[in-house]
């Protein structure tokens, strides 16, 4: 017989490479097959509900780190939230409409206007569903559990009957209204635009300063005076229809050397501005309040039979320009407030497509309205008004999708009014829970601010607005007619809106005023997709019966405050009167390793198929939990090298627990806490400690302190301590020993906890593991979690305990200083004798344990503090001094004893050991032991 098959040596099939990328897609496939997520629906029936409410991923392409992020971490807080009493239902969902989906059918060579909208449409559900079902997939692959089957999507007939049934109730109470008012236009998606579809960027603009003559000054201005109007945007100033000003501010009447003209400039910007046209010796004739030229009229620069008129407003700054700004009511929202005020007609002389039209004037006509900036400053340098001009530096917006640059341009549009309801939005917010904190101000300040929403859209690949228009080209939006159109949705899709005759889709014998001939017809702008997925807590929440409203949960980017988590709040509060959500939790947003966004243009993605395929999706789901996802997260390859090494830490911890195990029953093995070993006890209080904070954190939403508290557990509490010295326990002690079973006993308690708790973050991995493990629960995910457990006298071991490991402490300093000088390799070579004073020998004596095993040396000696020699390591309340110990290798247990040998059966191993081998192998006296 060998000495090693005297030894408890664990042993486990429990791989220490997991080959992620291979098992884990079968591990999937099982679940499915399994149906594992509907059994936990099963097992929870009748439990308190918890719905986390999914926003919809747009349904183009696949899935990025930045969704790997936000799915995974749903998925962390239903998978908790399903094994710890509650009943948590997660229904994916995907926006399927908008501009980004016709744009790629026309990448693939289709012609929108060739074909019919009912053709198109088709093609545009075709592609929406492929894009679906090969997104699903990738969800899939990063394990995320959901129902799967039954998604919501915003192309389904019901949904789009709720979405229809919400502006339904909207336009009832007079928020639904039709006016001209400048938007943001997309002239490369030639359709308005919400704010939340823009994104800024910082741009360089010809920045102009230009003379108006004053035609009727009012008895204020003379004729040969002329006003300093500045602008960014010179290819507006064809429609310009006036300058404002501010009524508070001092004007003053200059004239510089060499100039028959006077000029108007604010009184507080003429050295400024002076200095930048090179003007010297500028004599200020006279000073007037902005309130005293009101209505004072100026020539148009371009055209001799316009007049502009001069206006006071609230938007005039002395930052820059001159305190007089060029006003063009078509496009600009201030321009057109008050430019409406003054009773100003509204041009817009540019088209959809971004071209100025003939309204410009043949100079103009057929150019596109950036090249129409060198036109204007040209007809200014000719007529000798152009006073100046630079480059200027500003943020301007762009499409988020075409990333072009948009305009404000007034179109006729629907809205939804805001303002009506603003204080009512305002008051819901306050019932909402935010994290980060922030959150909430950020959410408030942008309901405060923002203007009415502009929710028309000039596409086709979307739900159209249910309003109809009698002869006499009034809106008809009647409670009756948008009930029809949104039963009909329901059965029969939105197809039948660009099918159908306006009459079919009219209730039976519907009448009105405004048609006294019975002939409608139909709105052709399709509905912004924010309203699509902002009325999701009518389409999911309020349309499935096993879902909640207002949900518990929103979990999105931060970006979602002025997308999702604004249009949800302003249609829930319009139609419900409260929040859709409890709370919302926002995300930042993932960018490379050098913090820069994330583009396949600029090369720098990271996709999570790539991970998946060399590391595998646990690796990905750990490196979520590993981050603070409440910032803007950096994402490298080096990231995920570094992630895979912390899981092979944890795998490996887990596997030592495993294989330590294997022949360990708890149902007849287990031993009672109070028959625990003193070290044995400590750790299952200190298990319990962890269990209850890391059950803090999953309720807070913090994988990020779930994932330090567990590694810092794994690699401080397990591995530098208690699996240190627990080798000598089970390798060492006979089998079923008292001692061995004790340390078992806590083994697999925590093994079994920590594989329930983990499950969460790594449900592939704790379910390899569970397999192993001799629970009733065919699945991990079908357990719940560990419960927290309170112990006699706890407190009191626990503090002793803790007081040890400073003791501890000392002593491993001490035998680091005698392995760097060479006295000793390892620890087991050593004898530590500890001069301690009285209270420091209260306390080992408390522990109870065996302190020389503890700390792994082959001999201890206590003694008073009092006798430390002078070489001895000083430390509070204590010495330590380091010899090397007497004796022989224990060829079993490698400890130096002396007494190696005693045992003539066992020459090679010490008394402990041979008394085990001669009790627990008897046949080994007769054979003998080999190496």
């Amino acid at each position: 017989m060998r000495i090693k098959e005297t030894l408890n040596l664990g042993k486990t099939k429990f791989k220490m490479r997991g080959n992620l990328p291979v098992n884990e897609a079968k591990r999937e496939q099982v679940w499915e097959e399994n149906k594992v997520y509907e059994k936990r629906q099963k097992l929870n029936e009748g439990k308190p509900s918890f719905v986390l409410h999914d926003g919809p991923p747009y349904a183009n392409g696949n899935i990025h780190m930045g969704h790997a992020m936000n799915k995974i971490s749903k998925d962390i807080i239903v998978r908790y939230k399903s094994m710890s009493g509650y009943r948590a239902p997660y229904v994916p969902g995907w926006d399927t409409h908008g501009l980004p989906i016709e744009q790629q059918l026309k990448k693939a060579g289709y012609d929108r206007k060739k074909l019919t909208t009912s053709e198109f449409r088709k093609l545009c559900r075709e592609y929406a569903l492929k894009q679906v079902n090969m997104q699903r997939e990738d969800f899939k692959r990063l394990g995320v559990a959901a129902e799967w089957n039954n998604p919501y999507l915003t192309l389904d007939p019901e949904f789009e009957a709720q979405e229809i049934r919400t502006f339904g109730k909207m336009a009832e109470k007079g928020l639904i209204f039709k006016g001209k008012k400048p938007v943001f236009w997309s002239w490369s998606s030639e359709s308005a635009m919400a704010e939340a579809e823009v994104e800024y960027h910082d741009v360089t603009s010809p920045s102009a300063f230009f003379a108006e003559q004053v035609v009727d000054g009012k008895g204020v201005l003379d004729t040969d005076t002329y006003l300093v109007v500045w602008t960014t945007t010179p290819w507006t100033i064809p429609a310009s229809e006036g300058v404002t000003i501010d009524a508070t501010f001092d004007y003053a009447v200059v004239q510089p050397d060499g100039e028959k003209r006077k000029f108007v400039i604010a009184a507080e910007l003429v050295d400024n501005v002076s200095e930048k046209f090179g003007w010297e010796n500028v004599k200020i004739l006279k000073t007037v309040k902005g309130k005293d030229l009101d209505r004072v009229l100026t020539q148009h620069p371009f055209y001799p039979d316009r007049k502009l008129v001069v206006m006071l407003g609230d938007f005039v700054t002395l930052d820059t320009g001159t305190g007089l700004v060029h006003t063009a009511p078509g496009f600009g929202e201030d321009d057109f407030r008050v430019g409406k005020q003054y009773g100003l007609d509204i041009l817009v002389p540019v088209n959809d497509q971004g071209y100025m039209t003939e309204e410009a004037g043949k100079d103009f006509e057929g150019v596109f309205y950036e090249d129409a900036n060198k036109i204007a400053l040209d007809k200014l340098k000719d007529a000798n008004l152009l006073l100046d001009y630079m480059p200027y530096k500003h943020s301007y917006p762009f499409d988020w999708r075409t990333k072009k640059p948009v305009i404000f341009r007034a179109t006729p549009q629907w809205f939804a009014s805001v303002d009506k309801i603003c204080d009512q939005i305002l008051s819901a917010i306050d019932d909402v829970k935010f994290s980060p904190d922030w959150g909430k101000k950020r959410l408030y300040n942008m309901i405060r601010d923002r203007g009415d929403w502009v929710i028309s859209r000039q596409r086709v690949w979307g739900v159209p607005l249910p309003i109809f228009y009698g002869e006499d080209g009034e809106a008809i939006m009647t409670k009756e007619s948008i009930g029809h159109v949104a039963d009909l949705f329901e059965k029969h899709g939105s197809d039948i809106w660009f099918e159908w005759d306006a009459k079919d889709l009219l209730p039976d014998g519907f009448t009105s005023e405004h048609s006294p001939n019975g002939k409608f017809t139909k709105e052709t702008d399709i509905m912004d997709v924010w309203f699509d997925s902002g009325s999701s807590h009518q389409g999911v929440l309020e349309e499935r019966d096993y879902l909640t409203y207002p949900a518990d949960l929103y979990l999105e980017g931060s970006d979602q405050y002025r997308g999702w988590f604004n249009s949800s709040l302003i249609t829930s509060v319009a139609v419900s009167g409260h929040a859709p959500y409890k709370q919302v939790v926002s995300q930042g947003f993932t960018l490379d390793g050098q913090g820069h966004k994330m583009s396949k243009s600029l090369g720098n993605t990271i996709v999570p198929s790539e991970v998946i395929k060399r590391m595998g999706a646990e690796i990905v789901r750990w490196w979520v939990a590993s981050v603070d996802s409440s910032s803007d997260v950096r994402v490298s390859m080096d990231n995920f090298t570094k992630t895979s090494d912390s899981y092979k830490k944890l795998r490996n911890t887990l596997r030592y627990l495993l294989a330590n195990t294997t022949d360990y029953d708890p149902k007849t093995d287990k031993v009672a806490f109070a028959d625990l070993e003193s070290a044995d006890q400590y750790m299952l209080i200190k298990y319990n400690k962890l269990v209850q904070t890391l059950l803090d954190d999953y309720e807070a939403y913090d994988s990020l302190n779930i994932y330090k508290r567990v590694m810092n557990f794994v690699i401080t509490d397990l591995s530098a301590f208690y699996l240190d010295f627990a080798k000598d326990v089970v390798y060492i002690d006979p089998e079923k020993s008292q001692t061995r079973r004790s340390m078992q006993t806590v083994f697999y308690e925590i093994l079994v906890g920590l594989t329930k708790l983990l499950t969460p973050i790594l449900p592939h991995t704790m379910e390899e593991i569970w397999e192993y493990l001799k629970e009733p629960e065919e699945f991990v995910q079908l357990s719940e979690m560990p419960a927290v457990q309170k112990f006699d006298n706890q407190d009191h071991i626990f503090e002793n305990w803790e007081q040890f490991k400073d003791i501890r402490s000392n002593v491993l300093k001490a035998l680091e200083e005698a392995r760097d000088s060479k006295m000793i390799g390892k620890s087991m070579e050593a004898q530590v004798n500890l001069y301690v004073d009285s209270d420091t020998k209260q306390l080992l004596n408390d522990l109870n344990t065996n302190v020389r095993l503890i700390l792994i040396v082959s001999k201890l000696e206590i003694h008073d503090l009092k006798d430390a020699p002078d070489d001895a390591e000083q430390f509070k309340g204590m010495a330590v001094k380091v010899l090397v110990a007497q004796g022989s290798v224990c060829s079993r247990c490698r400890m130096t004893k002396t007494d190696v040998g005693s045992d003539d059966a066992y020459p090679a191993l010490c008394a402990r050991c041979a008394k085990i081998v001669r009790e627990n192998y008897p046949e080994s006296v007769e054979t003998g032991l080999e190496p």
